[in-house]
């Protein structure tokens, strides 16, 4: 059985990351779908709330498993015994930044696989942090979001009150 992990924060899930997590099923028999605790971010949404919306939104599929975890995305790998890191760009910063990363990654589990998946065409501008400023600002954000959390992720961010 080949697994893969794809890990991010996910503040909050978007249409973007439905589209890498979509295209790994299509590769991988599981895909662990890991919401990651980074002390250096201060998120929006907390990691309940981004692990709900996730698993709601890939209930219908047992393939994907949705964890949270703190600590190096390396160490995951580890405790899922799978050498594969799915990792999304939409352009060449997030190639550059995603590069870097890897080869620190590579000097710490030298089986490391990392899989690249560029974002689909109509999605290469949709980031969370487009989805919170546009909150912020009052505007429209749904296209940005798939139907099956939308309403959910509204309604945290209007409990939120921000």
């Amino acid at each position: 059985m080949k697994k893969c992990v794809f890990a991010g924060t996910f503040d909050p899930p978007t249409k973007g990351h439905r589209q890498i997590i979509d295209n790994c099923l299509k590769i991988f028999d599981e895909v662990v779908v890991a919401v990651m605790v980074n002390t250096a971010k201060a998120p929006l949404f907390t990691v309940a709330e981004r692990e709900g919306l996730l698993k709601k939104l890939f209930a219908g599929d047992s393939r994907v498993r949705v964890v949270a975890f703190e600590g190096a995305a390396v160490d995951l790998l580890e405790r899922e015994n799978t050498p594969f890191y799915v990792r999304g760009v939409r352009n060449t910063v997030d190639f550059e930044y995603e590069n870097a990363n890897w080869f620190a990654s590579k000097k710490l589990k030298d089986d490391i696989i990392t899989i690249y998946f560029p974002a689909e065409q109509d999605s290469l501008h949709i980031s969370s942090s487009l989805v919170r400023n546009s909150y912020a600002f009052k505007k429209d954000f749904s296209p940005l979001i798939p139907e099956e959390i939308l309403a959910d992720v509204q309604k945290i961010l209007k409990d939120k009150n921000v």
